[in-house]
């Protein structure tokens, strides 16, 4: 777990960082110090060699804090992770990223959205596009939603090759490299320090190496189950932090206000007691399942696509939930952006943009069910 004294730093930093909408590079670099940025990379390499289960323990609590440095955190974990493990990158290119997250905190994501694609899991080519060089590949296009991306050392580039048949794969940018431009565009409703911005690729210029595995875009239709419960579970944490640090002022505010009509605390009022119990019960709902499926994540017997798919729609509806009674009982004071509730109540409403969507999601559960 990550140390109480971080989680306060970074709460306390939070509610500026979300007025000013200004990634929180000081709550990243307690994280960098504390070692949590590196939990998921291999022990072999220095790394925490953590599992599902222990890396959404961590994004919860510091989501609980801050959710947009807790979604850069799990962004973080998820690649940390997955990448050692993908052999379709030469060994040595996964070492120095997995080295480089212990030694230096270096950040690395997926940018995959772009404007008029939407959600690359709806299918589709991007528009960016990778074109063979003497040395290696140029890059172009612009990538959308980069969480992160003013803290990213390395860029997981999704694009398509320059080809008469075009194939599909990730490229491995490092920031810095000439050609890339970010632009500042993220002005949302929720989690408004993750800077997740646009990122501009200009006639970017990387080694072969840094060229992942590439396919025809039908040959991506099928991802490996440990890959897509990673991908669903794990921001699933972020929200159920969000929700519980809710809960937790909430609380407070029942224990304390005492309108003077009552000349009691509203923490002793009988549907007040109920409505509280409600969001317990989905709170431990939303805890049990997200443990249970990390667990068999851990055991190697991750859920099936259609089932990750569906536990994030019931994670997401969870936590929003929880949050949404919690403003019920505060009122007007759920709304004053001088109490945190409001930051919260804004920030768990991105559970649900995340993928899978509804509707895909309940598609693919009622195909499978009736075909």
């Amino acid at each position: 777990m990550v140390d109480p004294s971080t989680l306060a730093a970074i709460a306390a930093a939070a509610p500026a960082h979300d007025r000013d909408a200004s990634l929180p590079a000081g709550s990243l670099a307690l994280l960098r110090r504390a070692g949590t940025l590196a939990l998921t990379t291999p022990a072999a390499w220095g790394g925490g060699g953590a599992g599902l289960a222990e890396a959404a323990q961590a994004v919860a609590a510091v989501g609980g804090a801050c959710a947009s440095t807790g979604l850069v955190l799990a962004m973080q974990l998820i690649q940390q992770k997955l990448l050692p493990e993908d052999a379709g990158w030469p060994q040595a290119l996964r070492e120095r990223l997995g080295r480089e997250a212990v030694s230096d905190g270096a950040l690395v994501n997926t940018l995959r959205s772009e404007a008029a694609l939407g959600a690359p899991t709806r299918g589709g080519l991007p528009a960016t596009v990778a074109r063979r060089t003497a040395t290696g590949w140029a890059l172009d296009g612009r990538k959308t939603y980069c969480t992160g991306l003013p803290a990213l050392r390395w860029l997981l580039v999704w694009a398509r090759t320059e080809e008469a048949a075009p194939r599909c794969g990730y490229f491995l940018v490092e920031a810095g490299t000439p050609g890339l431009r970010h632009e500042p565009s993220w002005d949302h409703l929720g989690l408004r320090a993750s800077a997740s911005d646009d990122l501009v690729l200009e006639e970017a210029l990387i080694p072969a190496a840094h060229a992942g595995e590439l396919r025809p875009p039908a040959g991506w239709a099928a991802l490996p189950d440990a890959l897509l419960a990673w991908h669903a579970l794990l921001p699933a944490a972020v929200y159920g932090g969000v929700a519980r640090a809710a809960r937790d002022w909430v609380l407070g505010f029942l224990r304390e206000r005492t309108p003077t009509a009552l000349g009691a605390p509203l923490a002793n009022l009988a549907r007040v007691q109920e409505a509280v119990g409600g969001i317990e019960e989905k709170l431990l709902a939303h805890g049990r399942l997200l443990a249970s499926a990390a667990a068999a994540v851990d055991a190697g017997t991750p859920p099936g696509g259609v089932e990750a798919g569906l536990l994030k729609l019931t994670l997401a509806e969870l936590a929003v939930g929880v949050v949404e009674a919690c403003a019920a009982l505060a009122g007007n004071h759920a709304m004053a952006r001088r109490n945190p509730l409001e930051r919260h109540w804004r920030d768990v409403l991105c559970a649900r943009i995340h993928t899978p969507h509804v509707d895909a999601a309940r598609l693919a559960a009622g195909r499978a069910l009736l075909a």
